[in-house]
Order: C-alpha cells, then structure tokens, then sequence
C-alpha cells in the first residue's frame, strides 16, 4: 500500500506518518520508484504500537525510539527485549514516606518475591514502585492494603499469567514481543476499570442506602 492507503487503514495522519519516519520510529517503505514507497502489514502493526505508546501510555518521542529499538534487536533472548521495553514503560515517580516504613517495605518486598519464586531482577524499576507505594501506605496509616499484599499478588499473578498465554498465540518474534507491550499499557487501563466497577458493585452491596 502506499502511505496515502497506510494513513487511511491506521487512522494516523500522512504528515504523522512521515514525522515518524524521519524520527526513526517507522522503517521505511520498499521504493517503488524514484518518488514511491510501498508499505506493509508490519508498518501498519509499527504504527499502531507507536499509537499506543505515545496517546495512550503518553510515552515521550525519545523514549518510544528506545523501545522500538529493543524491540528489534534479534541479538538478544526475547525475555530480555521484553524487558527493556518494560523499564522504559515504568514511571520513576516517588512517593513521600518515612524512612522506616521504606525500610519495612523493603523487606516485605523482598520476602514476597522469595516466598513466590519469582524471577525478578533487582534493578526492575517496578521494585521501587512497588516498595514506594507500600511505604506510602504505612507512612499514611492504610495498612490494610500492605496486611493484604499476598493475597494481592495471588490475584495479580492469575491476571499476568492470561495475559502472557493471551499473546503466545502471536505467529512471529516481532508480533509477540509488540503485543506485549499494547498489552501492558492497555492492560493497566482495563484491570483499573474493572477494579472500579468491582468496587462500585461490591459497596452498593454493603452500604446503598446506609
């Protein structure tokens, strides 16, 4: 197809598209002729992911380039490719506590992954957001939440474990490794709803009308 029929098919402008292009984000087309490239399935799944990362995951230009870059490095176990797309996903945000809540959350951090044998390693930025998030919580007196964290994990580890069988269904490396990515930034989005509806239904049991 050639870019007018690229734009049409995935929504994005022509100028977009080009933008993209000349930022290194999309490979360029097979040259038709001199003024003509043609274009394919694998730039209309490039550009969708590209999509997804910058207006859904409000990922900065740069740091889109840098994912896609892991995405397409074969030199490397797709564990690992993954990965790195993974750690330029995870905001680095902070959040206030004490320093002994973070030193307890620490180590209750630190006790869950040992106890569950998960393979996690231990410059994952997730690590810190989740050992910041538990701090915040004791600094701010929610313990129940932090009391609750195993319980947590259980239900977190079912949902994970569909959404990789979700995606091994994908034929190719590069399909597989692209539907990971949509799948955590959409993914975030959809288990947030869904807890919200839960919780919306589950007070209207306890509490409509009190």
């Amino acid at each position: 197809m050639r870019i007018g029929e690229l734009s049409k098919a995935t929504g994005v402008p022509v100028p977009t598209i080009k933008y993209y292009l000349r930022e290194g984000l999309l490979p360029a087309g097979e040259l038709s002729s001199p003024n003509q490239a043609s274009y394919g399935d694998a730039h209309v799944r490039r550009l969708r992911l590209i999509r997804a990362l910058i207006e859904l995951a409000n990922v900065p230009v740069a740091t889109v380039k840098e994912i896609l870059e892991s995405l397409d490095t074969n030199s490397e176990p797709l564990h690992d490719q993954i990965g790195r797309a993974h750690r330029a996903l995870t905001p680095t945000r902070r959040l206030n506590s004490t320093e002994d809540a973070r030193a307890a959350a620490t180590t209750q951090v630190q006790e869950l992954i040992a106890a569950r044998g998960w393979t996690v390693e231990p410059d994952a930025p997730a690590l810190v957001t989740l050992i910041d998030t538990l701090a915040a919580l004791r600094t701010l007196g929610q313990d129940g939440p932090v009391s609750r964290l195993d319980d947590y994990a259980d239900a977190i580890e079912q949902v994970a474990r569909l959404e990789i069988e979700g995606v091994t269904e994908n034929p190719t490396r590069e399909q597989l490794a692209e539907s990971v990515v949509i799948g955590t930034i959409l993914g975030e989005t959809l288990i947030s709803a869904l807890r919200l509806l839960a919780q919306e239904s589950i007070s209207a049991d306890l509490w409509k009308g009190r």
